[in-house]
């Protein structure tokens, strides 16, 4: 009986050594170490390729297409003859005006070498001869009151200076029209815009009929063909204007505080996936889409690669925030407290505090992929317990393990 006593007794400080030692020595965790890395924070989005402009080459008038110089894919230069349409009746009418424009330059310079000279003359004549009907009705009066002559002569000597008077007034308006500024001189001036207008009008109606390139450009598509009819306002030919290659993407709005003018960026086009360029920043939409929730970013390609095309589909990776020497976590070791503490920059974590688990507030900074900045709460070489382990707060904890805390710069983070 005493022998089982003794057994029992055995077992039970057996069982109480064991709960103690186990106890004693706290939870296995898993352990991360605070250190201090280089961390990238990037900000990703998908967009497409767009040039300065996509243009429309459409007539203005119903014609018949007659010649297309180009196809899609050549490049063509300002000014170039892009489309020819037919053109007889405009050609005639061209000609018609430049004739009636001759015919006007004609009468002007009649009016000026030939009407106006000779009304100048006509008018010196009736000058000399209303003075001579003067003299003349002098002398018959003269004559009737000595008594030599009769009335008659008198009444025949004022109807000449009448008919002098009159003569002159005609002169002196007809030489007056003749005249610079006069009214024969307007009119010829009148005809002559009027014809150069006519001109001016059959000139524009036939150079629309030969379509030309706008801007150094490349075709992006052809829609018609010789023989077809050019209708007002259809396409035939759609260009991508020279110039500037840009990026036109959307990022969602949550981004948008790190988003600044002048960033660096790298991109990458879906079909070249090996072949990455370089572009910036340079436009931030000033409203968001409502419905999409995103904000339109545009960004310029300085030395555009040789295969990237109109609405090609491109990644773009825009750095907005680089530390060379941060204080950084495993990003799965935060543990937000809630949602507006996450939002703030506001977290926590579990840290290892006298070999217990003391959750300890931190602020966040960086976000990198797989890693963020911890800019108060902790430091260097601080132990944080990882979500996955069983420990809560107040508990004691025993390392199981330190897990190596990949190189945070490889790859920078890619959030949407």
């Amino acid at each position: 009986m005493r022998r089982r006593w003794l057994l029992g007794f055995v077992a039970l400080a057996a069982l109480v050594a064991g709960a103690l030692f186990v106890f004693g020595a706290g939870r296995e965790a898993d352990i991360v170490v605070v250190r201090r890395a280089p961390i990238v924070q990037s900000v990703v989005a998908t967009g497409r390729v767009a040039t300065p402009a996509r243009i429309e080459v459409s007539s203005q008038l119903a014609a018949r297409i007659e010649r297309i110089s180009v196809r899609e894919g050549d490049a063509v230069k300002a000014g170039a003859v892009l489309v020819q349409l037919r053109s007889d009746e405009a050609e005639a009418a061209l000609v018609a005006a430049r004739a009636a424009l001759r015919e006007a330059e004609g009468r002007q310079a009649q009016l000026v070498r030939v009407q106006r000279p000779v009304s100048e003359q006509q008018l010196a004549q009736a000058q000399a001869n209303l003075r001579l009907a003067e003299q003349e009705l002098a002398r018959a009066r003269d004559l009737v009151a000595r008594g030599f002559v009769a009335q008659a002569r008198v009444d025949d000597a004022v109807r000449g200076e009448a008919t002098a008077r009159a003569a002159l007034a005609a002169a002196q308006a007809q030489a007056q029209g003749n005249r610079e500024g006069g009214a024969e001189s307007e009119l010829a001036r009148v005809r002559i815009e009027q014809a150069r207008a006519n001109v001016a009008s059959a000139t524009a109606r036939l150079d629309l009929l030969t379509l030309r390139a706008p801007v150094d450009a490349t075709v992006l598509t052809r829609t018609a063909e010789p023989g077809d009819t050019a209708q007002t306002g259809r396409a035939i030919l759609t260009l991508a204007q020279n110039g500037e290659t840009r990026v036109i993407a959307t990022v969602d709005e949550k981004n948008l505080r790190y988003l600044r003018a002048g960033q660096r960026a790298s991109a990458l086009a879906d079909a070249f996936p090996a072949q990455p360029f370089e572009a910036e920043l340079f436009y931030v939409a000033p409203s968001v889409d409502a419905q999409r929730g995103t904000v339109e970013v545009r960004l310029r390609v300085p030395q555009p690669p040789a295969f990237l095309k109109p609405e090609m589909t491109v990644s773009v990776e825009m750095v907005v925030g680089r530390r060379d020497s941060a204080l950084v976590l495993p990003a799965d070791a935060v543990r937000d407290a809630d949602a507006a503490a996450a939002a703030s920059g506001r977290a926590a974590v579990l840290a290892v505090r006298d070999g217990r688990a003391e959750r300890v507030p931190v602020s966040i900074g960086l976000r990198g992929v797989g890693t963020v900045e911890v800019l108060e709460g902790l430091a260097e070489g601080d132990a944080v317990i990882l979500p996955s382990s069983s420990a809560r707060p107040g508990d004691r904890v025993r390392q199981r393990a330190v897990r190596a805390l990949a190189n945070p710069q490889a790859v920078p983070m890619m959030t949407r």
